[in-house]
């Protein structure tokens, strides 16, 4: 089974720099995934799934703005 991999542009993260898994943006449906599950995209620019696997990664030439 080859691992998913989730393109992300910067405007698709939160304010903290990250995103919840299962993802809309994944094709998942919520009901038939796992927990829900916050993942840090924003400090190394991709993040790995515990639960399921799926890469969400920040897409080439993406900058976050992280506002404080």
């Amino acid at each position: 089974m080859s691992q998913a991999i989730v393109e992300l542009l910067a405007k698709d993260l939160n304010l903290q720099g990250g995103v919840y898994c299962p993802s809309p943006k994944a094709g998942m449906k919520l009901w038939n995934s796992h927990p829900k599950v916050y993942l840090d995209v924003a400090h190394t620019g991709e993040a790995k799934c515990p639960y399921c696997g799926t890469v969400y990664r920040l897409k080439a030439g993406e900058v976050v703005h992280a506002g404080h």
